[in-house]
């Protein structure tokens, strides 16, 4: 799939996403030997974007499966389109179709409703697509089994079809914000790599990149605000979802610096529970403010300026 982890960065780069090293070699590794990649972090790290951005850097189609308390594998493989076939049956009764005849082809393919697991094992393309497992710890105990010999064989039995099986392996991008603990099992079949909250210089880069007509100053500000947030206590840091979004926001009320009045006007773009922006008190707001402001660039150790 890709000749070299620089060719990966490249891609990454071209299509808005700023890697690092470990994250395309990871990449690479899992391209490389046909294996899962399992990305864990905390939430709007970018996890899911990996699986965007891969796809559209190997020009593949993206299948995604969004997990969920309750996920049955039938939502997660198939359906028959029992209505449809309830239609054929009535047109061949009413077409004259001898009696034995009647319903014979309502297990056909034609009237399989295939979900992600299977439309990634019967892909449109010539390509092997992307496959998405997104928030596969918001999934059950039995989904997370059934997971583990879908990952191994990459193919499904269909009672009335018989046994459908990969001509080309997708690549799988399993994604978790940890909210619980994965069995070792499934970890064990996966390359497993973990996506932290950027650097400030990283984080720069990415808003400079996202939010092309923000000015270097406000960015940089941006930046190093979210930073001093993270060091805090909250129920939900905010990820990098947050500081694009902000940035955006910012940028379209054509603020040009960082005030206090902005950033208490603005806060529920970055701090989405109440109980988060209620520990952000003003003297709190005024030292991170200051801090910010007077931040000129450069290296940042991630234990100075703490706003408490």
């Amino acid at each position: 799939m890709f000749d070299s982890i620089e060719e990966i960065e490249q891609k990454f780069a071209a299509h808005g996403y700023i890697t690092d090293r470990h994250l395309a070699t990871t990449v690479y590794l899992a391209a490389s030997l046909g294996k899962p990649l399992y990305l864990e972090g905390e939430p709007g790290v970018g996890k899911t974007e990996v699986a965007k951005v891969l796809a559209k850097s190997l020009d593949t189609e993206l299948i995604r499966l969004q997990c969920y308390e309750g996920l049955d594998t039938n939502l997660a493989l198939y359906e028959w389109n029992y209505l449809r076939q309830m239609l054929e049956i009535r047109l061949q009764e009413a077409r004259g179709v001898e009696k034995e005849s009647i319903g014979t082809n309502i297990f056909d393919q034609e009237f399989l409703l295939k979900r992600p697991l299977l439309q990634a094992i019967q892909p449109h393309g010539p390509q092997p697509p992307v496959l998405l497992i997104d928030e596969i710890d918001r999934s059950d105990d039995e989904f997370e089994a059934f997971l583990l010999e879908a990952l191994s064989d990459f193919q499904i039995t269909i009672p009335e079809v018989g046994t459908i099986k990969a001509e080309q392996p997708p690549f799988v991008v399993l994604t978790s914000n940890r909210t619980r603990e994965m069995h070792d099992a499934l970890k064990r079949r996966c390359l497993y790599h973990w996506i932290d909250y950027p650097t400030l210089e990283k984080e720069l880069n990415i808003i400079l990149t996202k939010v092309p007509k923000i000015q270097e100053t406000l960015s940089t500000q941006v930046c190093k605000f979210m930073e001093l947030l993270r060091q805090e206590d909250f129920y939900k840091r905010p990820g990098i979802a947050e500081t694009i979004d902000w940035a955006n926001a910012l940028l379209s009320l054509g603020i040009d610096e960082l005030d206090q009045e902005v950033i208490e006007t603005t806060l529920s773009c970055i701090l989405k529970y109440k109980q988060d922006q209620e520990k952000l008190t003003d003297d709190n707001l005024q030292k991170a403010l200051a801090i910010t402001k007077n931040f000129k660039g450069g290296p940042v150790v991630s234990a100075q300026g703490s706003i408490n």
